[in-house]
């Protein structure tokens, strides 16, 4: 307004601003109150609020201040995302050319990235993309759009380190496997997936080297251990939650390699026999037991003709494939899907069915498994497709023999036992019942071969409808086996057994036995899994409200969750000393780092296997006390010798 002067003039003000709007308004509190973000949130006029939003979008894409704005503000963006990720609003007001142009920052401006807390703005901007693309297609588009691709590309190539690399590889994931936005990442295809393929098979080194292996918490990167822990927790912690994310990272890694061999694009760079056996390595294990990672992608190579090609000409692959489908793994059912995709492909059938063969008839038994029924007729159908002509193009004596048993077993040996009365079956039950009452007998007085015979009459004479008095059988004569150390028969008869129990792979005694056998194999996560499973059944069946693990069997898993660690490999490459890093090597120390994995790890099994909440006070005191050695571990064991044998006396 206008002023006076000394004699009482009115004298215009060329210096009067226009009165300011309320975006005005929304920009200065902004510049100078970096819990604006929050303030707005809580307006409770919509019109007002998306304004100030996205006046707050266009600010932060634009302003170049060095401050802690940023970071807030994209932390509370990050939880939103993550809690509301089908939420319209934020996606109509531009987060997305927000989110690039934070990126393109982070890739292109080190000096920028490395002031103040700028650092950790690239891991929040592709984490919101990610979450708000992972259900909409629509919202996938408008990033797209948006140009989200390159700057992700950059994270994915390691322009930062291999925390943005995991966001980054989530967020194309999910952009490609949509139809409407596959393409536009395929734009860079045979890059991404090279890129990808190399960072599953290697991204485990590259955190234990970087993060885990490091003993020394100064020499750790402080905002890894930031964006981990978010403040909380020591080292402990911080191990745990990156283990946990570099199984994320190669799972995701795989889910992105899925979206392009379901289309079949770059199978020939997918199917490349280095890459498939490091796909037999990759596990997401307890850590992340919701993805079938490795087996996943071979699951899907195994519907194209290349892939099956590929699949059958490793033998590695397809041992793998087969110890999976004999194991009580939550993904044995792949394991089996891709069997029977080899076996049915007359190209590749002949290449494996030496190979599978000895495997898939312990499962022709098999009822159900999972929302899958009758998979056993399935099985057998698929063994014996062109027997009598397949009799002529296999050479292994042992592998027809196996077919052989199978077709009297579930063929000849049925049409028999069809028109058999009950008073029939009635009278063989009672038979099978005394002879395997004298197989017990002679097996308690030390003759465990002539027990084995026994077991093996009984079973000749049980009808196959008998299916609890079979599986018993079996089971008893598996602990025969490991008696006599054949672990590969033990193995087999244990896993017949399991097909019989209702539900599948419930029997616990054959669990056990089974989880010992693969013990003596060296096939640590298939031992693990069905020692689970096994405490699993015996907690289930106890009427007690404090439940016990049995302490063999605690034992079991502790030994092999030190095999299935998944930094395993990684550690046994790099225990050497570095110039770069400090990798202990000291057993006591990463023992007892298993001690408490495990414990966290069998609490989170266990209550997918629907084991009761109060599980918590089942293992009292550390499995392996702080200083105590291999060679006390190994005293210890021997001392529970007895309890292999307190699980025979129940027989």
């Amino acid at each position: 307004m206008d002023s006076l002067n000394k004699k009482g003039k009115m004298t215009p003000n060329f210096n009067t601003t226009p009165p300011k709007t309320i975006n005005d308004m929304v920009t200065d509190q902004m510049r100078n109150n970096p819990c604006c973000f929050f303030c707005i949130m809580k307006e409770p006029d919509t019109s007002l609020r998306r304004s100030c939003l996205a006046t707050c979008f266009n600010e932060m894409s634009v302003i170049n201040r060095d401050d802690q704005q940023h970071v807030l503000v994209l932390s509370g963006l990050w939880n939103i995302a993550m809690a509301q990720p089908d939420d319209p609003e934020f996606i109509s007001l531009g987060i997305f050319d927000c989110m690039v142009s934070l990126l393109e920052k982070g890739t292109n401006d080190r000096s920028w990235l490395f002031r103040g807390q700028n650092i950790y703005i690239p891991y929040y901007a592709a984490h919101v993309i990610g979450s708000y693309t992972m259900n909409k297609v629509e919202f996938a588009e408008k990033a797209v759009v948006a140009g989200v691709i390159p700057p992700l590309m950059e994270l994915l190539r390691g322009k930062i380190s291999w925390v943005e690399q995991r966001v980054a590889v989530r967020a194309l994931g999910h952009l490609a496997s949509y139809e409407r936005t596959f393409e536009a990442v395929a734009a860079y295809e045979e890059e991404l997936v090279r890129l990808t393929m190399n960072l599953a098979s290697t991204c485990l080194d590259q955190v234990y080297t970087k993060f885990v292996g490091v003993k020394d918490e100064n020499k750790r990167s402080k905002y890894h251990c930031d964006l981990l822990t978010r403040g909380v927790g020591g080292l402990e912690m911080e191990n745990r939650k990156a283990e946990e994310w570099a199984s994320q990272l190669q799972c995701w890694s795989l889910y992105l390699l899925n979206c392009f061999a379901c289309k079949e694009r770059s199978l020939n760079l997918i199917c490349n026999q280095g890459f498939l056996v490091d796909l037999c390595g990759m596990w997401g294990g307890l850590v992340n037991h919701s993805s079938p990672a490795g087996v996943g992608l071979i699951r899907i190579l195994c519907y194209s003709k290349y892939g099956r090609q590929n699949i059958s000409e490793s033998k590695q692959v397809l041992e793998n494939l087969c110890h999976l489908s004999r194991s009580s793994d939550d993904w044995q059912y792949m394991g089996i899907d891709c069997l029977l995709l080899l076996l049915k492909d007359i190209d590749t059938r002949y290449k494996v069915i030496e190979i599978v063969t000895m495997f898939l008839i312990d499962l022709v038994e098999l009822k159900s498994l999972g929302d899958r029924s009758n998979l056993g007729e399935t099985i057998t159908k698929t063994l014996l497709l062109d027997y009598k002509q397949s009799k002529f193009r296999i050479k292994n004596s042992h592998v027809l023999k196996a077919l052989q048993q199978t077709w009297e077993l579930k063929e000849e040996r049925r049409k028999r036992e069809k028109t058999m009365s009950v008073e029939k079956i009635e009278e063989k039950r009672v038979l099978v019942n005394l002879i395997k009452q004298q197989a017990n007998h002679v097996f308690w007085l030390g003759d465990v071969e002539e027990a084995i015979k026994m077991y093996n009459e009984a079973l000749d004479t049980c009808p196959l409808k008998l299916r609890k008095e079979r599986m018993v059988l079996y089971s008893n004569r598996a602990q025969c086996y490991l008696l006599l150390r054949d672990p590969d028969a033990a193995i087999r008869d244990s896993t017949r057994a399991l097909c019989l129990s209702n539900p599948t792979n419930s029997h616990g005694k054959s669990l056990w036995r089974r989880s010992q056998a693969y013990d003596m194999k060296g096939l640590a996560k298939e031992s693990l899994m069905d020692c689970i499973m096994f405490i699993n059944s015996v907690t289930t069946t106890t009427t007690n409200k404090r439940v016990k693990i049995p302490y063999y069997a605690a034992r079991m898993i502790s030994k092999q969750m030190e095999a299935t660690w998944l930094f395993v490999n990684a550690k046994s490459k790099f225990t050497r000393s570095d110039d770069d890093y400090e990798i202990s090597s000291n057993e006591d120390d990463h023992q007892l780092e298993c001690d408490e994995m495990m414990r966290q790890m069998m609490m989170m099994m266990m209550q997918k296997k629907s084991i009761a909440s109060g599980l918590s006070t089942i293992i009292e005191e550390p499995l392996i006390a702080k200083g105590k050695n291999w060679r006390e571990m190994e005293r210890a064991r021997r001392r529970n010798k007895t309890a292999f044998n307190v699980m025979a006396r129940s027989m």
